[in-house]
């Protein structure tokens, strides 16, 4: 067996024990028979009506922001490149807390208005970023970018704590939102974030070649046949597509989207190909066990998943930064 089929062995049967942990694993104990085997009314119902759902929600919100990180790294040829450092997730928590915030409800798009909102903020801010950079350094540095992304990472910061501050009966609402989470979400926020996340993936994986090809810089894709400006366009929308609609189901998951891909690289090459779906994999792993974690640790209260997504994602953003310094110091 070689390298790359071991890679997808490893991962997917890594999502499948990890999905059998979460749908198991809880104050009642579940076992996995159920799933076939109904005879036990309640634990069928706290399958498929509480776990279930949870538990493939948490696996499509870690996917798509692997798989947003793994562009945006690629993209910008830099491990530290995530929707996190490059503010997008605070432009779609902004989005998604305007919608919170004033009860927007479109009648068109009914269901569906929580997680545009958010997907219009995220790609806004993903605009006013690389603009901005543009302006401050015309050659675009990566650095120029992830400062940039920081900047206003931090200003949207501060108007969501502004908005948290003029918040009365919404307040508990939108700061537990803030500290994401899955819980008690439903089927219908999978139903919700599913079409979004099959075409931000598919206009993400309808670019592996090209990001292939931008890692030897934009001059010498140019010459290779990519057109790059429409393909950094499309990579941009789709990890913003992505991005957006995850955090608009539950709220701000930091690190995933960085951890993960940096990961995958390492330990099996840099080709987009395969980075692509295996970080999408190993990011729906990742979150599902995190979630099972927040919710067992300190069992029958629970902890937001992303304060253990912080917990494991900040040591390994510091290592990774004191790995590029000290590259870029020899």
């Amino acid at each position: 067996m070689n390298k790359t089929a071991l890679a997808y062995v490893v991962s997917i049967a890594t999502l499948l024990v990890a999905i059998w942990l979460g749908v198991s694993i809880g104050t009642v104990k579940i076992p996995i028979e159920t799933l076939w085997n109904q005879s036990d009314a309640t634990a069928s119902n706290i399958l498929w009506k509480i776990r279930m759902p949870r538990v493939l929600l948490a696996g499509i919100v870690g996917a798509s922001l692997a798989i947003s990180g793994a562009a945006f790294q690629g993209l910008l040829k830099n491990p530290l490149a995530d929707p996190y450092t490059l503010g997008v997730s605070s432009g779609a928590s902004v989005g998604a807390v305007i919608t919170l915030f004033f009860g927007i409800s479109l009648p068109v798009l009914g269901a569906f208005t929580l997680p545009v909102f958010s997907m219009m903020g995220a790609a806004i801010t993903m605009f006013l970023v690389i603009g901005f950079a543009r302006m401050v350094d015309r050659s675009m540095k990566m650095e120029t970018i992830i400062l940039t992304g920081i900047i206003f990472g931090s200003f949207l910061g501060s108007v969501l704590s502004l908005m948290i501050a003029l918040t009365q009966e919404e307040l508990r609402q939108i700061v537990g939102w803030l500290l994401g989470s899955v819980s008690m979400r439903g089927w219908n926020y999978i139903l919700m974030v599913l079409p979004f996340f099959i075409i931000g993936t598919f206009m993400l994986w309808l670019n592996r070649r090209e990001l292939n090809a931008l890692l030897f810089g934009e001059e010498r894709a140019h010459h290779l046949g990519v057109n790059v400006k429409q393909r950094k366009l499309m990579i941009l929308l789709g990890g913003s597509v992505l991005t957006g609609s995850a955090v608009a189901v539950s709220g701000t998951i930091g690190f995933v989207g960085l951890v993960v891909p940096h990961m995958t690289r390492m330990l099996w090459g840099s080709d987009h190909r395969h980075v692509l779906p295996l970080s999408l994999c190993n990011g729906a792993s990742l979150l599902i066990i995190c979630d099972l974690v927040a919710r067992t640790i300190i069992s029958p209260a629970e902890l937001p998943v992303g304060v253990i997504t912080a917990f494991i994602g900040a040591p390994v953003f510091a290592y990774i930064f004191y790995k590029q310094r000290r590259k870029g110091a020899m």
